[in-house]
């Protein structure tokens, strides 16, 4: 990881259901997007289209750089209270 989480946003290409866009996400986002993907044992892509599929079910969904935001978040949180 950087040594300061304060860092500008990078946009990077995903892929969803057979279609390419792309996200800026921070890098300290990136990591854990990365982390999350290993641990789930998916490609990114697969997770970003996981964590797109639930969002657009929401009431108001959000964008998809802050669903992955809030995704990885809620993850955390998930994974602190289980230990």
């Amino acid at each position: 990881m950087t040594d300061t989480p304060y860092h500008p946003p990078r946009k990077r290409s995903v892929e969803i259901a057979g279609h390419k866009t792309s996200i800026s996400l921070e890098p300290m986002f990136w990591e854990m997007l990365q982390d999350a993907a290993q641990r789930e044992d998916l490609p990114l892509n697969a997770l970003v289209a996981r964590i797109d599929a639930e969002r657009i079910e929401a009431e108001h969904p959000p964008g998809l750089a802050t669903s992955v935001r809030l995704w990885l978040v809620a993850d955390l949180r998930r994974r602190v209270a289980d230990q």
